[in-house]
């Protein structure tokens, strides 16, 4: 049975102003700058530049006027909108003061890692069935240089996709060849395929072979340290084990990776802030390029206030009027977000700065006090998720450096007399006691816990684990040197 029946509910619900300027705060400045761009050419009523002279804009009318409501007017709207007017905004070479720096670096589009692969592919004498089977090996390679997939998988495909149906052993036969392409170790399934596939390049003498040799008979051992194992095995004293193992540590483990990275564009980083010590007082300062002036076209602000004072002839012309209207109001917007977000995020990075005040002034880590996302909101009195999209994104250029401001925020633990210290501060000193520890007994996660509780940091095992962990640090036995 159907029913209907009125409710009530109150809701929380964002306007739109609100989620555009959410989305300008969380961009960072280079981003920030090409959604500057992009409003300007979308919306002829948004000019860029310092205006000669300031205008009142308070009069823009945001009522809606009567949608059937014929009005006469005598001025032509087709005056305004003729096509062969060029905007000015179309002719500024970009929208930063001249004393700006526009520094850009140009990078060249290298030949991408497959295509790289395929060239070398072709010089190999190959029939035509050969080389169908060669360019889908290639395609099937990853971007760190493996073939992860089954060959069963990759001539069922063959079968499906190229209507090519071939057995196991020519595929493998194929694949052989595309294992002497360059860089050394590309096409391999695994690891130790790779390795070995390097070391078959290699000149061969003693210590290359007995690399060899451990990696084909006695991998495993070797991926988890058992360095006493592997001497019983092949006999060899410590000179010998060390020698094979350095040829080994020369290996590329991920040697499409080696290629690629050459291949991208080195990425760019602007700082949003700076900070600078001025007679020992801390100075902060907003990227000139994060204040862009922005102003409401004069021609169009003109044509709404004729629009007020005259009537309409047609309605296509009110019509034309009304998006006239609808552009103001955009731009508008878009100024007072920009504003917004110049208040958002010098209040915020003024708040982090008094926190870590004696950081900044020395440099010295240790001095980085706790603080949560939740310290700086309370102190601002913004939301916690403003102060997230603020730090997630946006550097500043220290003294010591450009820093993502995500790493001034680390919680607190107590050290034995009590007081608060950043987690940050307690993971530098394990990195400093686990790189002065000695490489042929390293200590385990127990040893650790009692170093720093020596230090005076009282922690978990489990805790060190952790950190451990976020530091990219291994375990005790693979941390182990001979």
């Amino acid at each position: 049975m159907l029913k209907q029946q009125l409710s009530q509910k109150l809701s929380q619900k964002l306007s739109p102003q609100q989620i555009q300027l959410m989305k300008l705060i969380q961009l960072p400045t280079l981003a920030f700058e090409q959604k500057i761009k992009q409003e300007l050419e979308e919306n002829p009523a948004l000019e860029s530049g310092k205006e000669e002279e300031e205008d009142n804009f308070d009069d823009v009318d945001n009522s809606q006027d009567d949608e059937h409501e014929v009005i006469e007017t005598e001025f032509d709207v087709d005056e305004y909108l003729s096509d062969d007017e060029i905007p000015s905004y179309k002719t500024y070479s970009n929208n930063y003061s001249a004393d700006d720096d526009d520094n850009k670096v140009p990078y060249a589009a290298g030949k991408s890692f497959f295509d790289h692969l395929k060239s070398q592919i072709h010089t190999f004498r190959l029939d035509d069935e050969e080389e169908q089977i060669a360019d889908f090996l290639i395609g099937s390679i990853d971007q760190a240089g493996y073939i992860r997939r089954d060959i069963e998988d990759i001539i069922d495909d063959l079968a499906f996709t190229q209507s090519l149906y071939v057995t196991k052993e020519k595929v493998l036969k194929v694949l052989k060849i595309v294992q002497r392409l360059d860089p050394a170790g590309v096409g391999a399934k695994d690891l130790k395929e790779c390795l070995i596939i390097q070391l078959k390049r290699k000149k061969e003498n003693k210590d290359v072979i007995v690399a060899k040799e451990i990696l084909e008979n006695a991998f495993d051992m070797f991926s988890k340290k058992h360095y006493e194992k592997l001497k019983q095995k092949f006999k060899l004293t410590d000179e010998e084990l060390k020698a094979a193992i350095e040829q080994i540590e020369h290996l590329n483990p991920k040697p499409g990776a080696s290629y690629s990275s050459r291949s991208k564009p080195v990425d760019q980083v602007t700082p949003d802030f700076t900070i600078r010590i001025k007679n020992d007082e801390l100075e902060l300062t907003l990227n000139s390029r994060n204040v862009p002036h922005m102003h409401i076209s004069r021609d169009y602000n003109n044509m709404l206030k004729s629009y007020k004072e005259n009537a309409l002839k047609t309605k296509d012309q009110k019509k034309a009027l009304l998006f006239i209207k609808q552009k103001l109001d955009s731009a508008k917007w878009f100024i007072d977000a920009i504003k917004q977000r110049q208040n958002t995020l010098i209040s915020t990075m003024s708040c982090i700065m008094d926190i870590q005040r004696e950081y900044f002034l020395t440099g010295d880590e240790r001095n980085l006090k706790p603080m949560i996302l939740k310290d700086v909101a309370e102190k601002i009195d913004m939301d916690i998720s403003t102060v997230s999209r603020v730090a997630n994104s946006k550097y500043v250029d220290t003294p010591y450096g450009t820093i993502l401001i995500k790493d001034f925020f680390s919680e607190s633990m107590k050290n034995d007399e009590g007081d608060d210290v950043s987690t940050r501060e307690i993971k530098n000193i394990l990195q400093s006691i686990i790189d002065k520890e000695d490489k042929q007994k390293p200590f385990t996660d127990s040893k650790l816990v009692d170093a720093l509780k020596e230090k005076g940091y009282p922690i978990a095992r489990r805790t060190v684990a952790k950190y451990r962990e976020v530091l990219d640090i291994p375990v005790a036995r693979l941390r182990k040197e001979l």
